[in-house]
């Protein structure tokens, strides 16, 4: 699978082609040993063998991500770059109740980068909640694909609404206007996570 640049992945599958098989703690352990050596902040948690039908992101049926704003008025030290900091309050009801408007399969042009490269911009966005969590408010979106910037832009018009600067009504106003322009600002990507992905039984 693919996400935007600064994205965490807290559950990202790859799939490799070997020409020799090896064993499977002994693949992962290789693998973070020279991702450490190279410096990177990724860890391979689990390597699995699968069939040689499976595509990490082809055989994909469901997509899961969570953003998280830290909602209050001081800054973030300890999660610098971890959360989308907004000093000032949201209210998360109307929020939610703007995010349940846009469920379905709808065209997301007005949620899309300009930079995007899918051939089709409809997609069927099966999960929006909104819920506040102590000093955090969680967006997660669930869908079998997203578009490029997609749930960031989602959650930068969201949080329009949680100020009160847009209606409700405007979250699918500008879904149904099919214009770029309508969306609000795009949600830095310090704040979003790339949860799991779903695949479909028997498939790894």
């Amino acid at each position: 699978g693919r996400t935007d640049a600064g994205v965490h992945g807290l559950g990202q599958v790859a799939h490799v082609d070997l020409v020799t098989a090896r064993r499977e703690d002994v693949l992962r352990d290789a693998l973070n040993a020279h991702l450490a050596q190279a410096g990177e902040t990724v860890a391979i948690l689990e390597a699995q063998a699968v069939p040689e039908t499976f595509d990490a992101r082809m055989s994909a049926i469901r997509r899961h991500y969570r953003y998280r704003i830290l909602n209050r008025r001081p800054p973030t030290a300890l999660m610098k770059n971890r959360v989308w900091h907004v000093a000032k309050p949201l209210d998360v009801a109307p929020m939610q109740a703007a995010a349940q408007s846009i469920l379905g399969k709808h065209d997301f042009t007005t949620f899309r980068a300009a930079a995007c490269q899918a051939k089709s911009p409809i997609r069927t966005l099966e999960r929006l909640e909104v819920q506040r969590e102590g000093e955090e408010i969680w967006v997660e979106a669930s869908a079998r694909s997203f578009l490029h910037n997609q749930v960031r832009s989602m959650v930068g018009s969201l949080v329009k609404i949680g100020h009160g600067t847009w209606p409700v009504s405007e979250m699918r106003a500008a879904l149904d206007a099919q214009d770029r322009a309508r969306c609000g600002p795009v949600a830095p990507p310090d704040g979003l996570y790339f949860m799991r992905v779903d695949y479909e039984e028997g498939s790894i």
